[in-house]
């Protein structure tokens, strides 16, 4: 697929001061989607191989009110930790991924099939008739060419991710592992995450303090 440059005039980047420190923001308009998107950047990542990266897709309940259901919102913190103690990192935000694709409304009438009829995260949504999966990568791929990004270290748990990326033509040089501790309110999402969606998480075979393992 032929990739679209970002234009000058669909970004703007300015510094901005986080409790984690200060990042450069880079706010872009997909020229494909059309959708606004930000990449966090730290240090400088221009020209570099093997970029410690995270491609975050969009998620309200997780990210900003802190929702347990999913891990969404543990990941992006550790992400950001872990490019702040790298020094040179880029963390690209993409919107429009809620719920995997099938936006906010649809994804809060899947977790009303979760709770009241058990189903899980995959079959929820195809009970109403939706994908379970339609995110597109294309946005991260493009910001990171802007950014003169030539290799990644890409923080995930997901190999669709590290594939997706990687048939546009980002070279991903590792795969990091970014794991969230299981609790009773997530471990359904995560079982299935893994069992069905390919995720590999391995912590969900060892024992935690959550599920009742020895803490430490």
């Amino acid at each position: 697929m032929r990739e679209q440059a970002i234009g000058y005039e669909d970004i703007a980047e300015a510094d901005l001061a986080t409790r984690r420190g200060t990042f450069r923001a880079v706010a872009f308009r997909d020229p494909l989607d059309g959708n606004e998107h930000m990449a966090l950047v730290r240090g400088t990542p221009r020209a570099r191989d093997s970029v410690l990266v995270r491609v975050h897709s969009e998620c309200m309940t997780g990210d900003i009110f802190g929702a347990t259901r999913c891990e969404c919102g543990d990941q992006l913190g550790a992400a950001l930790d872990a490019i702040v103690r790298e020094g040179t990192g880029v963390l690209v935000y993409l919107r429009g991924h809620e719920g995997r694709g099938i936006g906010l409304v649809a994804k809060v009438r899947t977790h009303i099939l979760q709770d009241e009829q058990g189903l899980d995260t995959v079959d929820s949504a195809t009970a109403l008739g939706l994908p379970v999966d339609v995110r597109d990568y294309g946005p991260a791929v493009r910001v990171l060419r802007y950014l003169d990004v030539r290799s990644v270290r890409l923080m995930t748990n997901n190999p669709d991710k590290v594939d997706a990326l990687e048939s546009r033509g980002v070279t991903v040089a590792e795969r990091v592992p970014l794991l969230a501790a299981a609790s009773d309110d997530n471990i359904g999402y995560l079982t299935a995450k893994r069992d069905r969606l390919g995720h590999d998480l391995p912590q969900l075979d060892a024992p935690s303090p959550q599920l009742g393992g020895a803490g430490g």
